[in-house]
């Protein structure tokens, strides 16, 4: 449970229009990022060619920094430690997560893509995004809370075979920083979800295998 109005608040520059633009602009630097990922990179210097694009693409700042995950990595969750040894494999799975700032608007995107054919990495790849894809077509068709949002996304993830990592569940966004205006996890969020301030993230764990994926974007 947490305190709705505090959850909910935005800053008084809030732009719903300016969100969707900052959005749109992640995506692009998010595809452009994985396009020029190559065998042999270490997951720093993939956040250092995330840097750069995002700059050329104007972000002003991020609030938060670019994080990168390869291989066994991919199981880990933002705030653990990758095994620094760890390099892109020609056959590899590796996902991306952005959160840069435009126009004074937070965006935060993240995919997962795989190098190769492996049918164990596409298999992962696929089941995120299509259970993040169910789970963002439930919160439009429904309203539903942040709760059952995540009630939903584990149900989703179990009939892939997949489970769902419930450390991740979300998390606000909104006019740069939003923090000085609202807090807390969409996944505890049992009011409102509103359009445009809610960043609904979805991580997998294949048990069988032990890689993971990810995927996150703005609710609108």
């Amino acid at each position: 449970m947490q305190n709705q109005s505090l959850a909910q608040a935005v800053g008084p520059n809030f732009s719903i229009a300016a969100m969707q633009q900052a959005q749109m602009h992640a995506l692009q630097v998010l595809q452009q990022l994985a396009d020029q990922m190559q065998p042999g990179m270490t997951e720093q210097q993939a956040c250092a060619l995330a840097l750069k694009l995002l700059q050329q693409a104007g972000a002003e700042q991020h609030w938060h920094p670019p994080i990168v995950r390869f291989g066994h990595n991919t199981a880990k969750i933002y705030s653990e430690a990758s095994d620094a040894a760890v390099l892109l494999q020609a056959e590899d799975i590796f996902f991306v997560d952005i959160g840069p700032v435009f126009a004074g608007h937070e965006a935060d995107v993240g995919a997962t893509y795989c190098l190769g054919h492996n049918p164990v990495h596409r298999k992962v790849q696929q089941a995120v995004h299509q259970v993040f894809d169910q789970v963002a077509a439930h919160w439009r068709q429904t309203g539903c809370s942040g709760e059952a949002l995540y009630q939903f996304a584990a149900e989703a993830a179990a009939r892939y075979g997949m489970q769902l990592n419930h450390q991740i569940k979300g998390h606000r966004v909104g006019d740069f920083p939003h923090k000085l205006y609202a807090s807390g996890q969409l996944g505890g969020c049992d009011g409102e979800v509103r359009s445009g301030i809610w960043v609904l993230e979805i991580q997998l764990l294949d048990p069988t295998s032990g890689f993971g994926g990810f995927v996150e974007q703005v609710l609108f």
